[in-house]
């Protein structure tokens, strides 16, 4: 009899068993195929690998000189997609290895198979029945499939492999991970689209950002085809072209990227989902199965990695004893665009719609003294307020590193700082993070360098 058995091993089913483990309980996590899930093995992390490298050729290209930097033949440079490939592999190994490791080292049994829920409280993989007083769901999602018979579709899990990258590329999706692998592809010197089968780009983000973003793929020439559903290529392609309506789009070869759906595990009962197939679940992530919990993408509530994570040791915690409250708003949304963007608590929409009396402070990047050594001007810092008592309510941040600056207004939110404490935190000088402190000026007062 096992406390805890959980399904998936990704982000969210591994840190939940680890941080079940480490508080004594009797734990198998299952995994059908390798452990790390996505996010390790072909999401997340060779994402950003790839994404680094491109960036990195692309500023080469475009700022040596202006670094002062001289010898380099711009008309020699070329990307080596399949080298840059290699380092990403190297990277997810070692994590992939280190995870294994830390769940040995917690005591968690992995098993290796494909799970059956047959009850509330036994799960069969391999013929083998393992009985749990708690089931973890985390089986995570994937991106419906396109059919193509002309074999130039590449799915999410075939993306980061050794292959000839053509010239004319098509992107279909329209979340931040669509988007940063179409400027990825742009960086590298490749022709660009977009196909978005939504109305609109990256849901959850506050608009703000979002026409920031688009005004930076309109500046890098990335055309973007809105309500564009493209379930299979067939009669859509033809000698090159993709054809969307009176549409003809230049073609080599397609990256399905778009918003995925739950991936659910056999059942012998019954788990409520809600109306597009993810697992409900309550403010504490169970089903409507006692002692059935479902946490990351396969609850629909949130597609990042760090919100699954943070979900299943909710979960563990809740299973000793431990109450807390789940509030999503305190997590940060991260984009891994360029230049990087990310949100945290209210969007200006959702505070308009609660009637709040807020106000917006702002601070540029292109003000700051680091930013400017470093030649990444493009962004700001914009926090939302209230107006009577100064709570922070929301933090938008586009910068190069948004995502590791949002850190610092998660910090703000799980204090419920105002923005008189944001403008008294002093900022070593000279760094990026400064504009937190000056925005804080600029809603008390006024900002010292604008």
């Amino acid at each position: 009899m096992y406390d805890l058995i959980i399904i998936g091993s990704g982000p969210a089913g591994y840190v939940a068993a680890i941080r079940a483990g480490q508080m004594g309980l009797k734990t198998a996590i299952i995994e059908k195929n390798v452990i790390g899930g996505m996010c390790l093995n072909w999401g997340c992390i060779p994402s950003k690998a790839i994404m680094e490298s491109a960036k990195l050729f692309s500023k080469i290209g475009k700022e040596s000189v202006r670094f002062g930097i001289e010898g380099i033949d711009k008309k020699a440079l070329s990307f080596n997609w399949n080298k840059a490939i290699k380092r990403s592999d190297g990277i997810v190994k070692r994590l992939t290895t280190g995870v294994g490791f830390l769940l040995k080292k917690n005591g968690v049994e992995i098993v290796e198979g494909e799970a059956r829920i047959d009850s509330s409280t036994t799960v069969l993989v391999n013929n083998r029945l393992l009985e749990a007083k708690n089931i973890l769901i985390a089986t995570g999602s994937k991106s419906p499939k396109i059919i193509s018979n002309d074999n130039i579709v590449v799915e999410p899990k075939e993306t980061f492999q050794n292959r000839e990258l053509p010239t004319n590329i098509v992107v279909v999706g329209g979340t931040p991970v669509a988007i940063e692998l179409a400027q990825a592809f742009h960086l590298i010197g490749k022709k660009v689209s977009i196909v978005v089968p939504a109305e609109e780009l990256m849901p959850f983000a506050d608009q703000y950002i979002i026409n920031h973003i688009l005004a930076r793929l309109k500046k890098d020439r990335i055309k973007i085809y809105y309500d564009q559903a493209i379930p299979s290529t067939d009669g859509q392609y033809s000698n090159g072209k993709l054809i969307l309506g009176d549409e003809e789009i230049d073609c080599d070869i397609i990256f399905n990227a778009q918003r995925r759906k739950a991936i659910l595990p056999e059942s012998a009962i019954d788990i409520d989902l809600d109306k597009d197939g993810y697992i409900q679940v309550d403010e504490n992530c169970e089903t409507n199965v006692k002692g059935i919990f479902a946490v990351g993408d396969v609850n629909g509530l949130s597609y990042y990695a760090h919100i699954g994570s943070a979900q299943g040791m909710h979960v563990v915690n809740y299973i000793q004893g431990i109450k807390q409250k789940l509030d999503l708003k305190k997590y940060p949304l991260n984009m891994y665009t360029v230049p990087e963007a990310a949100q945290i608590g209210l969007t200006e929409k959702e505070i308009k719609e609660q009637e709040l009396d807020y106000k917006i402070s702002e601070f540029p990047m292109s003000a700051n003294g680091k930013a400017l050594t470093e030649g990444n001007t493009e962004g700001f810092v914009r926090i939302l307020s209230e107006n009577k008592y100064g709570e922070v309510l929301g933090v938008q941040i586009i910068a190069p590193n948004a995502t590791d600056m949002i850190a610092e207004a998660a910090a703000y939110m799980e204090m419920e700082a105002t923005i008189y404490d944001v403008a008294q935190t002093v900022h070593a000088h000279p760094t990026v993070s400064e504009v937190f402190m000056e925005a804080g000026f600029e809603a008390v007062d006024k900002a010292i360098h604008k």
